[in-house]
Formats: C-alpha cells, structure tokens, sequence
C-alpha cells in the first residue's frame, strides 16, 4: 500500500486533472424508462440531450438489433400531473407494430406503424386553447374495442388547478383527433387524481387507485373496482382497499382474475392479492411476503411499475430497503429469489411476456440499462441501452453506504462518496471539500448508482455526500413520515449532521462544506443557508421558496396542497409558512451561491427565484443566477447541463480556493 502511494502524483485537492468533463456527464444524463414488450420485442424510451433534451422511443428487433423508432422533433414524454409518466403504448396487430404515444409539445395522443410502408404518425384526439388543454398518460390499447384506454387531464379555465382527471376510451380510427366529444369517458371525476384503469382478463371489471386533494399518493390512495358494461362505459367504482392513511401505489390483475396490489397498511409497501368479487373470500387479501422493505415507491409519475404478475403464476417484483433488486416471487410460499448480476438500483418500470420480465437497473460501476431476466432460468443480460464506460473506470468514485445518527438519535441514510483518481493525492495534511447533494421530493430518495455528475466533482478531488434525510422513501412510511409537517427542519437538521459528522471525524474539511439541490432539495439547500453557519457556499437549482405563495396558487395542481402534509394547514400555521420560507430571510444569507433555474418552470416558476436575488442586489453577498430558456423542471439540453455544471464547479472552486485542472470557464459573481 505505502508503494501504491509513492507512486501517485501529490496534487492538492480540487486540482486533480480529469477526463470527466460536464460534456461527458451531460451526454450520459438520464436514464431510460418506459419499458414495455410489443409482441416479442421489448421497447422503452431514452433522454436524448443532444436533441433538445427529448425522448425517444426505442425497441430492440427480435433480431437484437436496436434501434430508434421516432425521428426527431418527436418526444414521447406526457404532462399530466407536470411529472408525466407513462407515455406510450403498444400491440402486436395484424399489419405488425401498432404504437401509441403522447408527443410533449402539443400533449396528443398519436398512432404509429412503423411496419407500413410511409406511415406517419397520426393524431388521434384534439386540441384544446382552454388552460393546459387536454393531456394523456398510461395508455393501454385494446385491440378487440378499437380503442385506448388512458388517463385525460383536462383543463377547464387558465388556472393551473382548473383542471378534471378521468379515465376515457380514444378511438384508434381518429375520429377524436377533431372531436372531443367522441373521447368516451370511462369514469367520472369524483376523484382528483387517478391512475389508468386496468381490465381484468375476462374483460368484467376495471381496476385503478385515486386520491383527492390535500393527501399525495404516499399518504393514502382507494384501489377502485368498477363492472365493465356491456356498453364499455364503467359501473358506480367500489373502494376495494386503501384508505386516508393507507397508501397504494400500483394495482394489477394475475391470470386468474385476482387483484394484486401494493400496499403500506403494514408500514411497508408489501403486495397483497385479493379477490375483487363482492364478499369474496379473504377481503381486502393476504400479504404475498410480509416484509420490512419496500415492494413499491413514490407515485410521482402515473403508470409506475414495480411489479409484474406472469402467466406462471410468479410475479416479477422491484423490491429492497434502501437500494432494490429484482426477484421473482412465488406468491404461494412468500420465497423471492433475486436476478443476479451487478444491479443494485432497478427503476419503477417493468415489463413481462412469457416467461421474460423486463426491467432498467444501474449500479456503482455502471449507468442505468435495459435489462432482461429469463424468469425460467434465472438468466439476466442487457439488452438496450447498454453501459459503456467512456473513461477508465479508475475515475469512478467509490461511495460508501454510511448511516449516521442525527440530533435526537435518530438514524440518517447517506451514500458517501470520497475523493477518487487513479494517479493523483493530496497532501497528507490537507482534508477535502465536500459537498453534500439533496433529492428533491422531498418523498424521494438518493439511488446508489454510477452518476458522472458525482464522477466530475469526486475525480477532481471534491467529496459526494448523497444524504437521504428524514422524509426519504425506501426506509418504510415511519421514515417517510419523520418529515411531516417538519419540511424545513428535519431534511436541513439530518443534511447538517451528516456534513458535520463527516467534519469531526476527520473525513472533510470543515471549513470547506457546500451543500447543492433541485427542486424541494433547491428548497433545503436555500433553507440551509438562511438558517444555519455549516456551509462555505451552496448552489441552489430551480427550487421553492415562497411557502405562502407556493402554497397558494404559485404551482401546479398535484402539489399545490403538498404544504398541508409537510408544513400545516395555513390556515392553523399561517406563520410558520413565513418562518419557513427562505424569501422571507434572504437577508440571513452570508455566503456564497449559485442558483439556476429553468424560465418555462410551472411547478417551482422563475419568479420566486427571481425575487429571492433581488432581495440580495448590493447586499455584499457574492451570488450568480442564471436562468435558461426553454428549460422547465429539471434540466434536459445538453448546452444548459454544460453551463450547470462548470458554473457549479467554478462557484466551489471560487470559495474553496482550488486550483482546477483543464478549461472551466469563471462563474462571475455579483454582489
């Protein structure tokens, strides 16, 4: 070991040359997702940020050959809810490959078959000039009635909360692509939110799960079941499980016309069959593998998957505490056996035909990829999207699973990832930056998985900490629950603790912590720097910092009473929306920071961002913002992921006094 060392050139920290530069990282940003099987072949869709930041819609041939489906500007990508979802579906018709997607610049649902010879994409509903018009998510297509079922969000006037959700049938002929009227409405709209309905398989009854305002999926969902008429329009809905405090994510048929679902009744997300007959046996089902760990997530986006039942009988299953597996159950014995493989990390999406399941997983070493598991022999091998180191992976960081104990003794998940290169170290006296990175959500969590992002910082001599706070998901709802109506005060305690720790035990330095987020982590990373003295500096992406106004019209729909569950009804606490807010203290702020945010944001919009920097013009505070058009909730261009990153960088470098390797360009700072 002591020869190793003599070896390594010693460089101070933050001047580490690397190969990682943010063009490398941007090119490699997003995942695929979507996954799905058109007769034999597998399809999904991927984030092309070199093309404007879409996605495209990708399948792999029963040849092995992949390929891209939709040419550019096409950009299969929905925005229902803002977050969207599930976007595309499809069948194995008789001419071949019959498509359905919703396109994002205009929200229409489209038919594709891309089997026939000059074929186009057709559209099959209207337009609409009312509000956000008419958006589409989770299609299903249904062949034998001509039609796709799907969900419609519907705005009814110019604010973003004028707006119905339902389950309708489009006609797959276009003979809605003018008519609004001919979208056949499956349910009503006694529900705010709802996901797609299911068919059961002897076409009898449809399942989906809903909510209303002020809870969120995580809080508690109703799995409805409703009749299918003879007609095809739905009978009165019948709350089969779920309740105020029960939350449901997902809902599937098996083969046998029995409802499997997942539920947290137990404090976990574990998954239940059940019989959906009126007084059939069991009630609202058994447990199919009563564990602590997780069988499901957040429902941030309509149509997420974490389950698959086959046509064994076994069920394909996303599962795990804290990081996930894929594993096939048998739901008779409870016994799960996992694929395996290096995957550590499987996203919310999958897929099964015969005996396949299909799934996108990423690990330490590698990015997310489409992964096949052959369930009949335990065979896993990737089939699209495969990861491709682009540098040595000498420059990877190698993170470390820590659990840190916070200010009441309570446990803080972290993944921390430490300075890391091949041939360069620091002085033996000297102690690294670290920055530590916040999800957003805050009902999310921080995957284990290689991100070049985290590479281009820990390979330059910039220490990752990657703290999934109080709040987070993947820990059981008890953890989840930790940050009710505590937002504001545990995800910034448990990030502090985390950043100190590392200080005292002589891991970073102390005089050179930072703390960056987006979105709710945008909002944590703002608080962090009104109300506490941890940090040198902090770089805030499009966040929330207006509780009061937030709270009150200054977002979309799906959140827009998301403050009741992790502030308080305003009505009770009206001041604590005020105490809480870092646009009502932006005077407090003291160090530097940087804060991006996109100009066509609806859900965290520019012009909270915007008054938050007024607030510190001449104030002596070094800051920069930068604001990018045509960029909404969550970077995708490649050009503004470029930006992002070298600004961020530069900000660090600024502050931390290092000395970068290689061609940054200098942030420049007002004050």
């Amino acid at each position: 070991m002591g020869e190793e060392k003599d070896m390594m050139e010693t460089q101070a920290y933050g001047s580490w040359p690397s190969p990682i530069d943010a063009a490398l990282a941007a090119a490699h940003d997003g995942s695929p997702a979507g996954v799905g099987f058109v007769g034999a072949e597998a399809w999904w869709t991927e984030p092309r940020p070199a093309e404007g930041g879409r996605r495209a819609l990708v399948r792999r041939r029963t040849d092995g050959v992949e390929e891209s489906v939709l040419p550019e500007p096409w950009n299969v990508r929905s925005r229902v809810l803002e977050y969207g979802g599930r976007a595309w579906a499809g069948a194995d018709a008789p001419g071949g490959p019959l498509i359905v997607f919703v396109n994002f610049s205009d929200q229409r649902l489209y038919a594709y078959e891309p089997g026939t010879s000059g074929a186009v994409p057709r559209p099959l509903t209207p337009l609409s000039g009312i509000g956000g018009g008419l958006r589409y998510v989770d299609p299903c297509v249904h062949l034998d009635r001509g039609e796709v079922w799907c969900v419609l969000e519907e705005f009814t006037g110019q604010a973003p909360t004028d707006v119905r959700r339902v389950a309708v049938a489009v006609p797959l002929d276009g003979s809605a692509a003018a008519d609004r009227a001919a979208v056949r409405e499956l349910s009503d709209d006694r529900h705010r939110f709802i996901t797609g309905p299911r068919l059961s398989p002897d076409g009898a009854r449809a399942a989906w799960i809903a909510w209303d305002h002020p809870r969120m999926p995580w809080d508690g969902t109703e799995l409805l079941v409703a009749d299918v008429r003879a007609d095809g329009t739905f009978s009165a809905p019948r709350v089969f499980a779920g309740g105020p405090e029960e939350s449901i994510p997902q809902v599937e048929w098996d083969a046998d016309g029995r409802l499997m679902y997942v539920s947290d009744r137990s404090g976990w997300w574990n998954l239940y069959r059940g019989d959906p007959a009126p007084g059939g046996e069991g009630g609202v089902g058994a447990s199919l593998c009563p564990r602590e760990e997780e069988f499901a997530g957040p429902l941030w986006q309509i149509g997420s998957g974490w389950f698959a039942p086959l046509d064994s009988g076994l069920v394909a299953v996303v599962h795990g505490k804290g990081a996930t597996a894929l594993g096939v159950l048998d739901p008779e014995t409870g016994e799960v056996v996992d694929t395996a493989g290096p995957w550590t990390e499987w996203s919310a999406t999958i897929a099964v035909n015969g005996t396949r399941a299909v799934g996108v997983a990423a690990s330490p070493r590698s990015a997310y990829e489409v992964v096949e598991l052959d369930t009949s022999t335990g065979h896993a091998r990737v089939i699209g999207a495969a990861h491709d180191d682009p540098v040595d992976t000498a420059y990877y960081p190698e993170p470390r699973i820590r659990t840190f104990s916070g200010p009441a003794g309570h446990e803080i998940h972290a993944h921390v990832y430490p300075p890391h290169h091949p041939t360069c170290a620091a002085p033996d006296d000297e102690l690294p930056p670290y920055v530590v990175w916040v999800h957003g959500g805050p009902t999310g969590r921080s995957p284990l998985v290689l991100d070049l992002e985290i590479a281009y910082f820990t390979s330059r001599g910039i220490g990752v900490a990657e703290v999934n706070y109080g709040g987070s998901t993947g820990y059981g709802r008890a953890y989840r629950n930790r940050l009710r109506e505590q937002w504001g005060v545990v995800d910034v305690d448990d990030c502090a603790a985390v950043a100190l720790a590392l200080a005292d035990e002589g891991t970073a330095d102390r005089g050179r912590l930072a703390i960056r987020g987006g979105s709710a982590g945008g909002w944590t990373t703002a608080s962090s720097l009104t109300t506490t003295d941890v940090y040198a500096c902090g770089t805030i992406i499009y966040p929330v910092l207006d509780l009061t106004e937030w709270g009150a019209g200054g977002t979309h729909d799906f959140e827009s009473r998301y403050l009741e569950s992790m502030i308080g009804e305003f009505d009770k606490v009206p001041t604590r929306y005020v105490e809480r807010s870092p646009a009502e203290h932006a005077d407090r702020v003291t160090v530097p920071f940087l804060l991006l945010q996109g100009l066509d944001d609806v859900i965290c919009p520019p012009e909270q961002a915007e008054r938050f920097v007024a607030e510190l013009e001449g104030k002596g505070v070094p800051y920069a913002y930068i604001a990018f058009e045509g960029e909404g909730h969550g970077f995708r261009r490649a050009d503004t992921l470029i930006r992002a990153l070298e600004s961020e960088l530069s900000l660090y470098a600024q502050v931390f006094r290092l000395k970068l390797s290689g061609g940054v360009p200098t942030l420049e700072l007002a004050k």
